[in-house]
């Protein structure tokens, strides 16, 4: 059975930073390529960055320069650095591995 399970998510101001992490299991996660998505209130889901087994990194555009992924195969984990966060990077976070989905995590950017 596939679990992706995330973790790190909670209010934080603008300007600060939040380490998101991704605990799967179920899957063949060395040669898994994973990824990050985020939805708004109100919005459609989009990607925020993918990572290849290979540790390839791909950002979308709005986030570049100020999030970083990364994994680490011997822990199964993907993680997701965001620095500098806006009040627009508010959004429930999904990690995605194999076609399955997390449960999602709250991200919220509030003064």
């Amino acid at each position: 059975q596939v679990h992706l399970v995330e973790s790190g998510g909670g209010l934080v101001q603008p300007g600060g930073s939040l380490r998101l992490s991704c605990a799967a299991s179920g899957i063949r996660f060395s040669i898994t390529s994973m990824g990050w998505f985020r939805q708004a209130p109100g919005k459609q889901r989009e990607m925020v960055a993918l990572i290849t087994n290979a540790g390839i990194p791909d950002y979308a555009g709005s986030v570049k320069g100020r999030f970083t992924i990364s994994r680490d195969n011997a822990k199964n984990t993907v993680y997701l650095q965001m620095n500098s966060l806006k009040p627009e990077d508010t959004a429930v976070y999904y990690c995605v591995g194999s076609n399955y989905w997390g449960q999602g995590t709250q991200v919220t950017v509030s003064s």
